[in-house]
C-alpha cells in the first residue's frame, strides 16, 4: 500500500455504516464506567511505545480500517503504517500494521480493534475458501442475510473483500418468494402474480424445491429462481429445463467439500450462509515493544 493510501485509510466508507459511531459504541461496551483500570494503574500516563499487529495464520484481510479507526480515537496522535490492505492474502506472520503512541491509549483499544479485524478477516478468508473452491467454472459466490444482528453491514463487506458477492442487504433489497410465502397464498402462481402487483420494480425471485414448480413458477413471471436443497443430478436437470430463461441460484447444505459439484452443475450463483453466520475467527495478535 502506498503511503497516501496509508494516510487516508481512516476514511474509508461503507455505504449506510457509520464507522464513527461503532467505534464509540464498541470503546464504551469494553470502558464500561470507569474506564481501562488496569492500564491506568499500571503504566505511567505519559509512556509510549511501538507495536506491530500480526497474522498468526494464513487469511485474507478485512477491517484494517476499523482497526485504525479505534487506535485513532484513543489516541489521535497515533502513527499508523501498513504495507496491506483489505482484500488481500496475508501469509502466517505477516505484519498487518505498526503503530507508535501512547501505551496508555494503544492498551484501552487493542481489544476492540483486534476483535473487529479477527472477526471481520475470518469471514473473508472463508469467503476467499469458497471462491477458490470454484474458480473457472462460471458459477459466483453470494452471500446471505444469515449475519449477526448490527453487524449486517461489516460482515457483508468482509464477504466481499473475500470475493463473494451480496446477495439482498436488506428485506427491501429484492422480491424472494420461498416456501412460507407460497404457504400463505396457496400456490406459487398466486404468490407471484400478487408479488407483480404490488412490484416497485424489484427482480422476482421464487425458492422451489422440486423440477416440477419450476415451469408453474417462471409462467407466473418469476425473473431468477432459486434452487433449494437440490442435489447435484436435479440441479444439472433444473439447469436443462431453464435453459436460460433466468438466472438460477443453488442454496442450501453447501460447504467445502460440495461446493465444486454445485457449480458444476451449471447454476448462476451459489449462496452459502456460513461464511457470514459461521466462520471462524482467525488469530491475529499485537505485540508491543516499548520505545
Amino acid at each position: 500500500m502506498s503511503g497516501a493510501a496509508v494516510r487516508s485509510m481512516s476514511l474509508f466508507m461503507i455505504d449506510g455504516f457509520d464507522a464513527d459511531e461503532f467505534v464509540s459504541r464498541t470503546l464504551a461496551e469494553d470502558l464500561g464506567s470507569g474506564g481501562d483500570v488496569t492500564s491506568a494503574a499500571t503504566i505511567p500516563a505519559d509512556a509510549r511505545f511501538t507495536a506491530t499487529m500480526n497474522c498468526r495464520e494464513d487469511i485474507v484481510v478485512a477491517g484494517l480500517f476499523l482497526a485504525e479507526r479505534f487506535f485513532r480515537a484513543t489516541d489521535p496522535d497515533v502513527t499508523i503504517t501498513t504495507d496491506v490492505s483489505d482484500g488481500d492474502r496475508a501469509p502466517a506472520g505477516t505484519v498487518l500494521m505498526r503503530l507508535e503512541g501512547n501505551a496508555r491509549a494503544m492498551l484501552t483499544a487493542e481489544r476492540s480493534a483486534l476483535n473487529t479485524l479477527q472477526h471481520l478477516s475470518g469471514i473473508a478468508t472463508l469467503a476467499r475458501r469458497y471462491v477458490d473452491a470454484i474458480d473457472g467454472t462460471g458459477a459466483t459466490l453470494l452471500d446471505t442475510r444469515k449475519t449477526t444482528p448490527g453487524l449486517r453491514l461489516l460482515e457483508k463487506y468482509a464477504a466481499r473483500m473475500g470475493g463473494a458477492h451480496n446477495h439482498r442487504l436488506r428485506l427491501d433489497d429484492g422480491l424472494l418468494i420461498k416456501d412460507n410465502h407460497v404457504a400463505v397464498n396457496g400456490s406459487v402462481e398466486a404468490a407471484v402474480s400478487r408479488a407483480r402487483a404490488a412490484n416497485a420494480g424489484l427482480q422476482i425471485q421464487v425458492e422451489v424445491d422440486r423440477v416440477s414448480q419450476i415451469e408453474p413458477a417462471l409462467d407466473a413471471g418469476a425473473e431468477r429462481l432459486l434452487l433449494d436443497n437440490m442435489p447435484p443430478p436435479v440441479l444439472r436437470e433444473a439447469v436443462a429445463l431453464v435453459a436460460g430463461r433466468v438466472p438460477l441460484e443453488a442454496s442450501g447444505g453447501v460447504n467445502l467439500d460440495t461446493i465444486r459439484g454445485i457449480a458444476e452443475t451449471g447454476v448462476d450463483f451459489i449462496s452459502v450462509g456460513r461464511i457470514t453466520q459461521s466462520a471462524p475467527a482467525v488469530d491475529i495478535g499485537l505485540d508491543f515493544a516499548l520505545s
